[in-house]
């Protein structure tokens, strides 16, 4: 009998014209303002018009898939299903029923665990696959065997483009998505996670001089994790840093969160106040990332 293996992302709109209707899903069938909705239509126009998430998403799913075929032929039956954007995660696992797969694992696409976040994809998934399937949900999987020392890699690719004399001013920033402030309330250890994931992937990389921000927090009147980036760039400069390197740990591809929002908007900020800003590269399809993700699987369905 196949496994199941339910992979999920965010999704991104795949035009101009799903905007506003993938904004008013994110918003639980909420219309966004007219301002809402502008701001965001700026940030997709700045980057092109659209995210590259949905590619970079299609190829990740399609090297999962290719590493477990490879590992256990015929053994693994690779779906796909986005939060916000068709095709939906509910549409992948209903498929897996109608099709009678019993067994199902699942796997977010982001590496830290979160009530508001990643535990709502798995909700979500559960419910869509009903009782008669054994589902499997992966948690945070930051701790996978080779992911961190993958990320430690990019930082030291990126601390290279910046010459060795001014390494004693350059400090990496690691960055995931942040979330209400209300979900450290109810015990939610995601700040923890990243900041146990950007302790261990410094350590790997041999640097010490690092902090952990926030970045891409949303527009509503709730506080939210931080301190931002942005605010955090400031803060760095005025403290006589010259250099950082943007390592964004929480995010696995390059999408409206990294395209923008560092490459764009916290560039411009480093741009003024006179602070040179690398980026990591984003993880991608990289088929080392790949594989560390099918043997993530194959480890929970063992």
């Amino acid at each position: 009998m196949k496994i199941g293996v339910l992979v999920m992302a965010h999704g991104t709109p795949s035009s101009p014209e799903g905007i506003e209707p993938f904004y008013t899903r994110i918003r639980r069938g909420s219309p966004p303002t007219p301002e809402l909705l502008a701001d965001l239509t700026r940030r997709y126009v700045a980057i092109g018009g659209t995210s590259p998430l949905t590619e970079r998403t299609a190829a990740q799913v399609a090297g999962i898939a290719g590493a477990l075929e490879r590992e256990a032929p015929g053994q693994y039956d690779v779906r796909y299903g986005s939060k916000f954007e068709p095709p939906l995660l509910e549409e992948a696992a209903e498929s897996f029923v109608r099709d009678g797969i019993e067994r199902v694992v699942g796997l977010v696409l982001a590496p830290h665990s979160s009530s508001l976040s990643t535990g709502q994809y798995m909700g979500r998934a559960t419910a869509a696959l009903g009782d008669s399937v054994d589902f499997v949900a992966i948690d945070a999987w930051y701790k996978t065997t080779g992911f961190l020392e993958l990320i430690a890699q990019r930082v030291n690719d990126a601390l290279a483009t910046i010459p060795s004399s001014r390494h004693d001013s350059t400090e990496v920033l690691f960055s995931a998505h942040s979330l209400p402030l209300k979900v450290l309330e109810n015990g939610d250890t995601y700040a923890d996670q990243l900041r146990e994931s950007a302790e261990i992937a410094a350590s790997l990389a041999g640097i010490a001089n690092f902090d952990v921000v926030w970045q891409s927090a949303g527009r509503t009147a709730d506080p939210w994790l931080g301190p931002d980036i942005l605010v955090a760039l400031r803060e760095k400069r005025e403290r006589g840093i010259t250099d950082v390197v943007s390592c964004p740990i929480g995010f696995v591809s390059d999408h409206l969160e990294v395209v923008f929002d560092i490459d764009i908007e916290a560039q411009s900020v480093a741009h003024d106040i006179g602070l040179n800003l690398v980026r990591t590269d984003s993880l991608n399809d990289d088929p080392i990332f790949t594989a560390l993700l099918a043997n993530a699987v194959r480890s929970a369905a063992s």
